[in-house]
């Protein structure tokens, strides 16, 4: 693999490109660290009442919809956001997944998994905040934190 490095005083923003032939498990898992990285100063404007509150993304628990308001949860408290869940699938880094149809989910955060039956619940440390992910999310969920617990 090469490794070019331009520096140019006129970009006003740091920009990573990655070029490749194809997607192989190497270039894939550069891609996540570089989004993980890239994702975990990030902020989000959060809002409760007529406040509006700065929330690192790594704080941030999962995202969820609420009577059609997405809401950011922490391990404390819960925050309007003014994005659309799959707006916020797009703007977030590999750290997070979508777990159902009205939930996405920071993979950092995860505590527990409790698998039954009919579900498969997640619990967070520190929070009594739980969430639950559907039968078709389940798999893809599964690969990814062993994939996170292989690297």
């Amino acid at each position: 693999m090469k490794v070019k490095l331009e520096i140019d005083p006129d970009q006003s923003e740091n920009e990573v490109i990655i070029k490749a032939a194809k997607i192989t498990p190497e270039i894939e898992r550069l891609y996540r660290r570089l989004q993980e990285n890239s994702a975990q100063d990030d902020q989000i404007t959060g809002y409760r009442g007529s406040t509006a509150y700065y929330l690192k993304i790594s704080d941030i628990l999962f995202f969820e919809t609420e009577a059609k308001q997405v809401m950011a949860h922490t391990k404390k408290h819960s925050y309007a956001v003014k994005y659309k869940l799959y707006e916020l699938e797009n703007l977030l880094g590999g750290q997070f997944m979508r777990v159902s149809k009205s939930t996405i989910l920071n993979l950092d955060q995860i505590y527990a998994l409790t698998r039954s039956i009919s579900n498969c619940q997640i619990q967070f440390q520190n929070s009594y905040k739980t969430v639950y992910v559907s039968r078709r999310y389940y798999r893809e969920l599964r690969t990814k934190l062993d994939e996170r617990r292989a690297q």
